[in-house]
């Protein structure tokens, strides 16, 4: 075997360090970039927070520069200013300076007083400082007004505290007691009676059942209505009793709720007026009650905290052109600080130059991911408002047929980047706040030869539901056929998928009567 030597070119991408810092940030949600960036600052002394909105963009160009080695001392910023603060000094400002000085914790401590009036409040002596995060902290309270507002009761607590103001023995306070620890969420039993008695009987050997039924009964009393029911029908009932019997249709939804709510639910109208003798008329205002009634009493009390999308970019038209612009509050403003680049020196090697040289390097290629990362959302987003202009104008009717290799060519970038520029990123129009997905998606052929977006199709089977008759909802085929009349060309069961997706019931279960 001959040994030889040959020369080959060839292109291969690296995963630097950089490249991996871009992918990683342009996959972040808002939030995570937040937490992201907080981490930077705590991490990394070169970085600080700027008010100046462009300060990242002069940051980012200059990330290719060298430092320059300062001539001096007197050369730095921090000198420079402390020489002008001396040059221009006046009584006035060093009046400034000494109540400045003042308020410092080494000298307003000394001046605490070891007796406190009563009427004195924590905040007159000691001074309301922040908690020194990096981000900056909202001035306006109304912004948290949902975590503020949100209610934190539960309905144990609010059970339990109905339970204190009911006048009851101790025996019976325990039965209550159990009942409402075994009280779903929803409001209804999670045990049944038996076991709550069985459980009950181990601390009271002489207890009797009914005793435990009669405490359950004063329990389904407290607010709110029809709480601690058995079953569905019981809870409705419990919430039906509490509305005057005069009421058109009373007796006849007393009457479905204690025997034929299955056939209800079955939507059998014509069932239902059979057994129960009544004509239409009386069978709606029936329903109309029941309808009015919750079987979930529970979720009153037991709301999600607030959860809320702030947009990554803003689309707005101005002179007839659609604009997109990013949204300048979803991360803080950053830049290098200076006083702390004008120390490192070029050809000192030790431990402390060589520390403060890896976070200004680092510093700057975080500034550079940060540009990459807001260029590339503003330029996908740019893409599909371009695109999906029908949609601004007209609505999700008008949506187009798109998929990431279309942006992907339109923009010269891989799909993987356009599927992760467009992953828990979020666009606010004119129509409501959207993720940049929601503007993806296939396409059915027409019978003209074009092509129609699947959210365009889910559109119109929207619209079509909403406009039927309800005593003779649509069906899938019927459906089917409209579509067909306007040149679309869907199978039944890709309308009753579609329909699934927009929870949308079949027919059977959406008919009603009017």
């Amino acid at each position: 075997m001959k040994h030889s030597l040959q020369l080959k070119l060839g292109a291969q991408l690296t995963m630097t360090p950089q490249l991996q810092q871009a992918i990683r940030l342009l996959q972040l949600s808002t939030l995570d970039l937040q937490n992201e960036i907080q981490e930077a600052l705590e991490n990394n002394p070169m970085l600080e927070i700027t008010e100046d909105l462009s300060s990242l963009q002069a940051e980012a160009s200059d990330s290719n520069t060298q430092s320059k080695e300062p001539q001096s001392t007197e050369d730095t910023p921090t000198a420079a200013a402390e020489t002008q603060g001396e040059s221009s000094s006046t009584p006035e400002s060093s009046d400034n300076t000494s109540d400045t000085h003042a308020d410092t914790p080494e000298e307003w401590s000394e001046n605490i007083p070891t007796d406190l009036a009563v009427d004195t409040s924590w905040d007159d002596i000691y001074p309301n400082t922040p908690s020194g995060s990096g981000l900056a902290q909202p001035e306006n309270d109304d912004l948290d007004y949902g975590s503020r507002n949100a209610s934190t009761e539960t309905l144990q607590d609010h059970l339990l505290w109905q339970l204190n103001l009911t006048p009851m023995s101790e025996t019976d306070h325990t039965i209550a007691t159990a009942i409402i620890d075994a009280v779903e969420p929803s409001g209804r039993l999670s045990q049944t009676l038996d076991d709550i008695y069985e459980g009950m009987q181990k601390t009271y050997p002489e207890l009797e059942e009914d005793e435990v039924v009669a405490v359950l009964h004063r329990v389904q009393q407290f607010d709110p209505a029809g709480v601690a029911s058995r079953s569905v029908s019981e809870c409705l009932l419990l919430q039906l009793k509490q509305l005057p019997d005069t009421l058109p249709g009373f007796e006849t939804a007393q009457t479905i709720i204690n025997h034929y709510l299955p056939v209800l639910g079955s939507r059998d109208f014509k069932q239902l007026m059979r057994k129960l003798r009544v004509k239409e008329p009386e069978l709606q205002d029936a329903i109309a009650l029941i309808q009015g009634l919750n079987p979930r009493p529970g979720d009153a009390l037991s709301e999600d905290d607030v959860e809320y999308v702030v947009p990554d970019v803003f689309v707005s038209k101005t002179h007839g052109r659609w604009q997109v612009s990013l949204n300048p509050d979803i991360a803080p403003k950053l830049r290098i600080n200076s006083d702390y680049a004008s120390l490192v020196k070029r050809a000192d090697n030790s431990s402390d130059n060589t520390y403060l040289k890896d976070n200004l390097q680092e510093a700057r290629w975080f500034l550079k991911s940060l540009q990459s990362r807001n260029e590339t959302l503003l330029k996908v987003a740019t893409c599909i408002v371009e695109r999906q202009q029908g949609f601004l104008e007209h609505g999700p009717e008008a949506m187009k047929p798109m998929v990431l290799h279309d942006v992907a060519e339109m923009v010269e970038m891989h799909e993987s980047t356009i599927s992760r520029v467009t992953t828990q990123k979020y666009m606010h129009t004119p129509r409501g706040i959207f993720e940049l997905k929601y503007f993806f998606s296939s396409h059915v052929a027409t019978e003209a030869g074009g092509e129609c977006s699947s959210t365009a199709i889910r559109a119109i089977i929207k619209k079509l539901i909403a406009a039927e008759n309800p005593r003779k909802p649509l069906s899938d085929s019927k459906i089917t056929n409209l579509l067909a009349e306007q040149g679309i060309k869907v199978a039944r069961r890709t309308i009753a998928k579609y329909r699934e997706s927009l929870h949308i019931p079949p027919s059977n279960e959406r008919k009603q009567l009017v």
